[in-house]
């Protein structure tokens, strides 16, 4: 077993762990990265590349004399196409060319100071756990017994599913689902538990109802008692209170669990639970020379918070500054159509932390828009809570480019932006944007117009000329 020694060892070649080995490569340290499974990870492969790809396609197909199961193994084809296209963006030839030793094999600790893989033995001065997270597979009767789809598998088959039941009305279970109805399926969502428990709950309903109305049914509030096969192969899931879903094909989406299992974690003394390994506000597990990012690490399971977290990482690593993960606003769109995105606090969070009394709610509908007006889309809306200072707790979208929409409020929440500020920007005519400076604006209404005001402009207009 030949033995390595470097500056950082990163594991697992997904968003995270690729941006910290680009990073620190091109930044001059010595990088050795393993990667067990495919180079992009999740993002690349099964997430969010390929499940945009497939909304795209959904939401622009117009009905016509194509056979759906025709148009459905084009538009698998058509993310096939896609992946291969950025791939070469994530491949081992293109990290080998910046300086990183790839090394495909899974990798696992030996002790604190040593990981091995493949043929191959690490020493690091640092580590960098980046494994990801796998679909989690709830423990219901009879599932091992159907075929089902996760996210890992969905998008691998071509086969059309004339009924589609989505268990689970999360991102990923409402994204496919309307995907799928798009493209001609016949779509029930089971959801036992809350819909989208972290996002405002009434722009949540309005997406229901959204949904609802375009055709695809919900089946809610309902614990699954079991799931099994009929005589003609389809798939049934059977409830103590509902009458059964039978549907062609079921996908599996509740949920996530962190992929920790081949890393022998205990030989190193690494500390874990069920949600992933312990980390503290600068992301390093109890030996502060190893860190733990993106999913695996238990926080928010985003591409984009795993980009951040390398961030975090590179900064510590190779420069030994006292950056921290903490503190950093992380926001998460839900990319139906209408659009959900959120930045700031849950409102759990914020009903912690802040008494309901204390809290200003502001509402602006895109029926107000005049952009909205134009192009025939006036659904949802904007929703903004600040505390009894004006200091924005919350900020949740419902419509059209929502995730486009929500920048500048993560922007106003990270650098503590007055809603002053945010309402005396001038937004191009007419623009979706306006909904933002036209929401800010509504803060200072009651104040402005006030009867205390209207006799403070009329005594002033008795004294200048």
């Amino acid at each position: 077993m030949q033995l390595i020694r470097c500056d950082l060892c990163v594991i697992g070649g997904g968003s995270g762990g690729l941006s910290v080995a680009a990073g620190a490569a091109q930044l001059g340290a010595s990088v050795v990265l393993f990667e067990g499974h495919r180079m992009g990870g999740d993002c690349l492969n099964t997430g969010c590349v390929p499940s945009k790809t497939l909304l795209s396609i959904a939401k622009a197909a117009v009905d016509g004399a194509e056979p759906l199961d025709q148009r459905y193994a084009k538009a698998k084809q058509r993310v096939r196409d896609v992946i291969a296209s950025i791939a070469p963006h994530d491949s081992v030839e293109r990290f080998e060319g910046l300086g990183v030793q790839v090394i495909q094999a899974p990798a696992r600790f030996v002790d604190t100071k040593t990981v091995v893989g493949g043929d191959f033995r690490i020493r690091a001065r640092r580590f960098v756990i980046a494994t990801g997270s796998r679909p989690r597979i709830p423990a219901i009767s009879g599932i091992e017994e159907v075929e089902y789809w996760t996210s890992d598998t969905l998008f691998e088959a071509d086969q059309f599913p004339a009924s589609f039941a989505v268990l689970g009305a999360g991102a990923i279970g409402l994204e496919m689902a309307q995907a799928h109805h798009k493209l001609g399926s016949e779509v029930t969502v089971i959801e036992p538990f809350v819909m989208m428990g972290r996002d405002d709950p009434a722009l949540v309903s309005e997406l229901r109802e959204t949904l609802e109305s375009s055709g695809i049914r919900f089946v809610m509030g309902q614990a699954v008692e079991r799931i099994s096969r009929d005589e003609s192969g389809l798939t049934v899931v059977h409830f103590a209170n509902h009458e059964p879903v039978i549907a062609q094909r079921l996908l599996v989406a509740t949920g996530r669990m962190p992929n920790i299992e081949q890393l022998d974690l205990g030989a190193a003394g690494i500390q874990y639970d069920a949600r992933g390994i312990s980390t503290d506000a600068r992301l390093r597990t109890n030996h502060r020379h190893i860190f733990a990012i993106g999913d695996v690490a238990g926080r928010e399971a985003f591409t984009h918070a795993a980009g951040a977290h390398a961030s975090v990482v590179v900064k510590q690593a190779l420069f030994g500054l006292p950056a921290k993960a903490a503190g950093q606003v992380i926001p998460w769109v839900t990319y139906t159509d209408p659009e959900l995105a959120h930045a700031g606090l849950t409102q759990a969070e914020r009903d912690a932390q802040v008494p309901i009394a204390q809290q200003h709610v502001m509402e602006i509908a895109f029926a107000d828009i005049d952009r909205a007006r134009c192009e025939g889309r006036t659904d949802g809306r904007i929703r903004i809570v600040t505390d009894a200072k004006g200091r924005v707790l919350s900020v949740d979208i419902l419509g059209q480019h929502a995730g486009e929409l929500i920048l500048p409020w993560v922007l106003a929440i990270e650098q503590n932006i007055p809603m002053s500020k945010m309402a005396s920007i001038v937004v191009p005519y007419p623009t979706r944007s306006e909904i933002s400076k036209r929401v800010a604006g509504s803060y200072f209404t009651e104040r402005l117009f006030s009867a205390r005001t209207r006799t403070l402009v009329r005594w002033i207009q008795k004294l200048i000329p």
